[in-house]
């Protein structure tokens, strides 16, 4: 799947929270246990909201820690045990594929137009094609791909094993990607141009 073993949906959150705090707000990172427990449960950009209490988080550093993908870092200049993530290092990851996957990792399955929406605080893509071109280039990644074309258009990460919706797709030999699929993409890129273009309007008025 991605080069380390399948995380659970606590890991994933885990990472992700700590992902997300890194490149957000660096002047907190790495977070102390409470901090981190707190990032996982928050009400906002969460998909599903978990209420986790320390054991669980805990138990996911411990076990982020054996897959090569949590940090324990403690020692001068922390009073207390501090936690970070080496997700990046590990699978050689920018700072474009570290939004996508961090997006995916908290909000599950994503289309193109929410990935760059949801992911601006971290990345400021372009447009939606270059979004689609990092999607395209993380499914294609060898041996092992970390994201999936899924139903509806939308994209899912690969780190916790295939989600369910592809699954079940590939066990009825269905198509991933169909052409209602397709349409929803394009969809996308024109409204997204029409933005654009109303934009450059506005801006003669101005």
């Amino acid at each position: 799947m991605t080069g380390v073993e399948a995380l659970q949906p606590a890991e994933v959150r885990v990472l992700g929270a700590l992902v997300e705090k890194e490149i957000t707000t660096p002047e907190y990172y790495p977070l102390t246990l409470n901090a981190l427990i707190n990032a996982c449960n928050q009400k906002s950009s969460r998909e599903p909201v978990v209420n986790y209490g320390e054991d669980t988080v805990s138990q996911a550093l411990t076990l982020l820690r054996n897959k090569g993908l949590g940090l324990r870092i403690s020692g001068a200049g922390h009073r207390v045990e501090k936690y970070g993530h080496t997700l990046g290092e590990k699978l050689n990851l920018g700072r474009r594929e570290m939004a996508l996957l961090c997006v995916l990792m908290l909000r599950g399955p994503q289309t193109v137009g929410e990935l760059r929406g949801r992911s601006e605080r971290m990345h400021d893509f372009e447009d939606l094609d270059e979004v689609e071109r990092c999607l395209e280039a993380l499914a294609a990644r060898a041996p092992d791909p970390l994201v999936t074309p899924m139903p509806r258009g939308r994209w899912a990460h690969l780190l916790g094993g295939p989600p369910e919706d592809v699954a079940e797709t590939q066990a009825q030999g269905v198509p991933e990607k169909a052409g209602l699929e397709s349409r929803v993409s394009a969809l996308e890129r024109e409204v997204e141009q029409l933005k654009q273009q109303f934009e450059g309007f506005r801006k003669q008025f101005e």
